[in-house]
């Protein structure tokens, strides 16, 4: 089952609305006490519907957990479409210049507080929720792939798990690096993190940028699941073929639990 309503964020954009939307396994109307983790995921428009989605092509998350009968909540968030860099705006950690956008000022980690503090606890009491670090994830792609990476390592009381798929690393690479090595990492921290060949082919210093990026999470001990995706590309379509891959990471080896 797949819902979604409009909510506000005073803190960013006043009264404007916006939609959040709720995946739930269809398992939960015939057990109405079963609990399940929670994976929240940044760009929610692109993550369920094709006529949602900003260029008409959605992961198609709901029909792969369907198929699969993944036992997990998603929650997703809308962004901030506003000409004037909005989601940039609320998808970077740190300000950055850039040329052919000018300075951006990052409030990401207003996003963060106010995800962490005002919409995980709503999802919480609303939803069949195990509501603990250990069962409470993150993930998004490019801007939202920064800031699944940012919500990890600033976060990590609260996510011990997310997928980075096409980080925007080059918006402030030494701040990243300055992140991962400061930040108080919990054990049993899980990232998975990819990016598209085809991508790198169009900018050669993300190599290097994405080695040094893994080197620094291997060295605070992250279990870290790195990939470069063969012929891989900037696209809804693109991380669709990765869910099954990032899901896998972030599901591993809680069979048990």
């Amino acid at each position: 089952m797949i819902d979604s309503w409009n909510i506000t964020i005073p803190e960013l954009t006043g009264d404007e609305p916006r939609r959040a939307y709720i995946y739930l396994p269809d398992s939960w109307e015939m057990d109405p006490d079963l609990r399940y983790p929670v994976l929240y995921m940044f760009d929610g428009h692109n993550v369920f519907f094709d006529e949602d989605a900003t260029y008409g092509k959605s992961w198609g998350m709901g029909e792969y957990l369907d198929a699969t009968q993944t036992q997990i909540i998603v929650a997703a968030v809308e962004c901030n479409h506003h000409p004037d860099n909005g989601r940039l705006s609320e998808y970077s950690p740190w300000s950055f210049y850039n040329g052919g956008i000018g300075r951006v000022v990052g409030r990401g980690r207003t996003t963060m507080e106010w995800l962490v503090h005002s919409f995980k606890p709503a999802i919480d009491e609303e939803f069949p929720t195990l509501p603990g670090r250990e069962h409470t994830f993150i993930a998004g792609s490019s801007m939202g792939g920064l800031m699944t990476l940012y919500a990890v390592m600033e976060y990590n009381r609260y996510f011990s798990r997310g997928a980075a798929l096409s980080p925007s690393l080059w918006v402030a690479p030494g701040k990243v690096d300055t992140l991962i090595r400061s930040s108080r990492v919990g054990p049993g921290t899980v990232l998975y993190m990819d990016y598209g060949s085809r991508e790198i082919s169009n900018h050669a210093q993300t190599f290097k940028l994405l080695g040094r990026t893994a080197a620094a999470l291997l060295d605070r001990r992250v279990l870290l699941d790195f990939r470069i995706v063969p012929g891989g590309d900037h696209s809804e379509a693109s991380w669709e073929r990765q869910i099954p891959f990032f899901m896998n990471t972030l599901l591993y080896g809680r069979e048990n639990q």
